[in-house]
């Protein structure tokens, strides 16, 4: 009998692995087939068995017993209040696909609530992601606030404003931030943070009741060096710290120590809390971003993390 619930649970997590890769990362029945090392036939009757035991609805409702392992293990290896492992796609090339829908339900599981909330949002592609996946609602009780400016180093708005991009999607009240990531100069910083307004946003993201941030990396092929908002001699700089990762524009180093002077000095995001008392959950998924995530967690800048099976590998170095 426990033989036969093992072998029927196995079907239900390939069934749930076919439906993940068919409707969420978008591979064809032969693609699967190969993956799963399956017949065609085999990938399809998986793919159909997915819908028949309602494991897939617009996202994969099916819990893989790997990424809950996986799960367990990160948090008690890290000390962290929540965390979620989904599938990985070996041959996809996505930065973001399953996470950032993973990250999109996380955040819905707030905003369905008739409770007011307040949402912090950090900014990049990751959460870029996460926001265009958040289903439209109304939720005028909810606030949603930013951790950091959305003001690109021309002058531009950002197109990583995702506060903006989420509160539009569900009808909510958002308050950004409309500076630059980093000041040109500590008077400058000083200055720009007197401002009444910003101020405002400043107490309310520090009352947020739960807060989501991509983690970057720190090297020649930083989103802070990419988009502008550091030169190459500010990183090169960075590295010579011991710095590895940055949460909204704050750097660390590989035990999440927060890296003193250099462009730390000059950054405009709200400031981190070390180690964090509220919910802070990280999103990141990228193998290049590994020493950033393990960082962060070391040192407490966060207490959450939504990943993929990769990465989670990686940090229990399996």
């Amino acid at each position: 009998m426990a033989r036969k619930s093992e072998t029927d649970s196995d079907r239900l997590d390939d069934a749930a692995r076919a439906g993940w890769l068919y409707y969420i990362a978008g591979n064809t029945q032969d693609e699967i087939a190969r993956k799963l090392g399956v017949s065609r036939q085999t990938a399809q009757r998986l793919v159909s068995l997915a819908v028949s035991e309602r494991l897939i609805k617009v996202r994969l409702d099916h819990p893989i017993g790997r990424c809950i392992e996986l799960s367990n293990r990160l948090r008690d290896t890290y000390g962290l209040l929540m965390c979620e492992v989904v599938p990985a796609d070996p041959a996809s090339a996505s930065e973001t696909v399953g996470v950032a829908e993973a990250a999109a339900a996380e955040l819905e599981r707030y905003l369905v609530s008739q409770h007011p909330v307040i949402c912090a949002m950090g900014t990049g592609r990751m959460l870029r992601a996460m926001a265009e996946q958040v289903s439209p609602m109304d939720c005028p009780q909810h606030k949603m606030v930013s951790l950091v400016g959305n003001i690109a180093p021309d002058g531009s708005a950002s197109l990583f404003d995702v506060v903006s991009r989420i509160g539009d999607r569900v009808k909510a009240p958002h308050y950004p931030m409309p500076l630059p990531v980093i000041a040109t100069t500590v008077h400058e910083k000083n200055l720009l943070l007197d401002q009444k307004t910003l101020r405002n946003v400043l107490e309310l993201a520090k009352q947020a009741d739960v807060t989501f941030v991509g983690i970057g990396t720190v090297d020649e092929n930083a989103a802070l060096l990419r988009d502008g908002f550091v030169r190459q001699d500010e990183i090169r700089s960075l590295v010579r710290a011991g710095a590895v990762g940055e949460i909204t524009g704050w750097a660390f180093d590989a035990e999440g120590r927060l890296i003193e002077g250099l462009t730390n000095d000059r950054v405009l995001s709200v400031p981190v809390e070390q180690p964090a008392v509220r919910k802070v959950i990280g999103i990141a998924m990228a193998r290049p971003r590994f020493r950033a995530v393990r960082g962060a967690m070391r040192g407490k800048l966060i207490n959450g993390l939504i990943t993929n099976e990769v990465m989670a590998e990686f940090l229990l170095d399996i």
